[in-house]
């Protein structure tokens, strides 16, 4: 109702308050994507910084509660649930959060505790957006040592995250390169182009500068409808 403009986004937002203490991981997962949408279009007004405070004032209590680790009798929805939140949480800048994920990034790649497979994506998102280029060029040795495809394509995946412009134009560099799969440029693109307000207009001009090459390369196929959509 309030996408068709028929209800103020405020109401939206006060229904979304009352979730705080909700335990499912669908209601959660469903308010995740309507807060993207949400933080995608204040990205380009005043208010995108007031979306993040709202994110992480949702979000802390289910954060708090749920931890790091895994706890016994543990579903496999609350480890999908864990990833979730903690990943909008240090997305959002939650102080507590960006700490512990750059102390288990840090213990990773060391290779003195190994992250689960469960809580890769969040920390790798995290560290990425709050990163630098030192942090872009260790997710990059990451990908070329991992030696299975599921881990490079979770790398690959979150690099969008980066937010400095011209490590965002390495990503999209690296997006073409021999060290990415060709059904898989689409992936880092799309994680570009769903990172940030920057990397939605790097990745637009990035896409016709190199349309050529990559119409060539999908060309008929899903890929390039795909590729349009992101």
């Amino acid at each position: 109702q309030a996408r068709a403009g028929i209800i103020s986004t405020v109401e939206v937002l006060k229904v979304m308050e009352a979730f705080v203490n909700e335990p499912n991981y669908t209601v959660w997962s469903d308010l995740s994507c309507n807060l993207g949408i949400l933080g995608t279009l204040l990205s380009h007004t005043d208010f995108y910084e007031d979306i993040q405070v709202f994110v992480r004032d949702v979000f802390s209590p289910i954060g708090e509660r749920l931890g790091w680790d895994p706890k016994p009798g543990e579903g496999h929805l609350d480890a999908l649930l864990r990833g979730l939140v903690l990943g909008k949480l240090g997305k959002a800048g939650h102080k507590a959060t960006l700490e512990e994920a750059r102390r288990r990034f840090k213990e990773h790649v060391e290779g003195k505790h190994i992250l689960s497979a469960d809580l890769r994506s969040p920390v790798y998102v995290t560290v990425l957006k709050h990163g630098d280029s030192s942090t872009l060029d260790t997710m990059l040795k990451l990908h070329k040592q991992a030696d299975m495809q599921e881990e490079k394509n979770r790398i690959e995946r979150v690099l969008g995250a980066i937010s400095q412009p011209e490590l965002i134009q390495k990503v999209l560099t690296f997006a073409l390169s021999e060290e990415v799969r060709p059904q898989d440029t689409v992936s880092v693109i799309g994680g570009v182009a769903g990172g940030s307000k920057q990397g939605r207009k790097a990745a637009w001009k990035f896409v016709r500068d190199n349309w050529e090459e990559l119409y060539n390369r999908y060309q008929g196929g899903f890929l390039i409808s795909r590729l349009i959509k992101v």
